[in-house]
């Protein structure tokens, strides 16, 4: 399953909110929906049962978090649910770093790469509901380097690229 199958799949009830136009939201979901092939491998393993319900839970909160800022009447209500969401979906990247002993390794790449996508793209809502920057704005990521002046954002290649080629669910 990538991206267009899965998005064929979600309810007009969601899909037909305004919510469904940021793209974090979608990206979230989408994310969320993953995750549960994921946990479910998790879960076959006793040593990883906490690890996987921690997983989920903040696979899950990365979007409804979206949600609850979207409805917010104000720029700094928006932020702050905002910045809760940015939470769980670095917590989300944690937990999947420490499931790799687990998961094959394409999965946790992919998954790591999806989430720092949706890192990014909250790092740059934030600022914008609150009408100020982050204390961390000057932080970058490249999924490529640990290098701190790597390039920030990444290639609409590489997010197209990580919609349709999603690895193994089983």
């Amino acid at each position: 399953m990538n991206y267009e199958e899965w998005v064929k799949t979600v309810p007009e009830e969601i899909t037909g909110d305004s919510l469904w136009k940021v793209e974090a939201y979608r990206l979230a979901l989408f994310a969320t929906e993953l995750g549960w092939y994921d946990v479910a491998k998790l879960i076959r393993d006793k040593r990883m049962h906490g690890l996987a319900d921690q997983l989920y839970r903040a696979l899950g909160s990365i979007s409804a978090n979206i949600a609850e800022g979207y409805s917010r009447g104000t720029g700094k209500g928006r932020a702050l649910f905002y910045e809760y969401a940015l939470g769980s979906a670095r917590e989300s990247r944690d937990w999947y770093y420490k499931s790799r002993h687990v998961i094959e390794e394409e999965v946790i790449t992919h998954r790591l790469r999806l989430l720092t996508q949706i890192i990014r793209l909250l790092l740059t809502m934030v600022p914008q509901q609150r009408g100020r920057s982050l204390r961390e704005d000057i932080a970058k990521y490249n999924h490529n380097s640990c290098d701190p002046e790597a390039s920030w954002n990444i290639d609409p290649d590489e997010l197209v690229d990580l919609m349709q080629n999603v690895p193994s669910l089983d």
